[in-house]
C-alpha cells in the first residue's frame, strides 16, 4: 500500500506540474499579444523559458516582433537565456520578422547582439526587401548580407522587392549591384515580379538593367 500511495502521489505531482506549465504557456503567449511586459516578466522571474514555442511552433520573440509588442520585445531581449536565432516551424527567425516589419531599431539591436544574417533558404534580406523600409535593406547589406542569395525556389531579394516591397528598396538593390537577370525556378526575373504587381515603371527599369 505504501508503494501504491507513493506512485499515486508522484503521478499527482507530475500532473499538477504539467497543468501549471500549460497554464503558464497560455499566459505567456496571451501576454505577448497584449504587450503585457509585466506578466511576461513575472513568468520569466518564476523560471519560464523565454524560448518556449507554442502549439503552432511559434517562438515568443518572433511573435512579439510580429505583433509589434515593443515592451515585451525589450523584456525578452534582456533575458540572458534568449536565443536570438531560434526559428519557428516555418524556419523564420526574429531578425527576419523585424526586417519584414521595417523596424530599424529592433533589426539593428538584433544584429548588434549577433543575430545571424545568412541562413540556408529564405533569409532576413528577402524579408526586408518585402517590407516597407529600404533603410533596413541597406543596413543588412552594410552588415554583409549576400545581395543575390537564393531562396529555395531561386527567388532573390530584388524579386521580392519588385513584387512586394517599396520602389526605394528595388532601386537600392539595383544600385548596390543586385542581378536583375537572375531567374527563379519558375523562369521569372525581377521584372516579371514587378509586372505581376502592376508596377510597370519599375518593370521597365528592371528590364533595362538586364540589357
Amino acid at each position: 500500500m505504501k508503494l501504491y500511495f507513493k506512485i499515486v502521489c508522484y503521478l499527482f505531482v507530475v500532473l499538477a506540474i504539467g497543468a501549471a506549465r500549460a497554464g503558464s504557456l497560455e499566459e505567456f503567449f496571451h501576454a505577448i499579444g497584449l504587450d503585457d511586459e509585466r506578466k511576461v516578466g513575472a513568468l520569466l522571474e518564476r523560471g519560464f523559458d523565454p524560448n518556449t514555442v507554442d502549439a503552432k511552433g511559434q517562438v515568443g520573440l518572433f511573435l512579439a516582433l510580429r505583433e509589434e509588442s515593443d515592451k515585451v520585445v525589450k523584456r525578452l531581449l534582456a533575458h540572458p537565456a534568449i536565443k536570438l536565432d531560434a526559428a519557428n516551424a516555418s524556419l523564420e527567425t526574429p531578425l527576419m520578422m523585424a526586417a519584414l516589419r521595417g523596424r530599424m531599431d529592433w533589426t539593428r539591436q538584433l544584429l548588434d547582439r549577433g543575430a545571424a544574417i545568412e541562413r540556408p533558404g529564405w533569409n532576413a534580406l528577402h524579408y526586408a526587401a518585402s517590407g516597407p523600409e529600404s533603410k533596413v535593406v541597406a543596413l543588412l547589406l552594410d552588415r554583409g548580407a549576400a545581395i543575390d542569395a537564393l531562396a529555395p525556389n531561386g527567388t532573390t531579394a530584388l524579386m521580392m522587392a519588385a513584387r512586394y516591397g517599396s520602389d526605394d528598396s528595388a532601386r537600392l538593390l539595383l544600385a548596390r549591384g543586385a542581378a536583375a537577370r537572375l531567374k527563379n525556378q519558375a523562369g521569372l526575373q525581377a521584372a516579371d515580379f514587378a509586372r505581376t504587381a502592376g508596377r510597370d515603371n519599375l518593370a521597365e527599369r528592371l528590364e533595362q538593367a538586364v540589357r
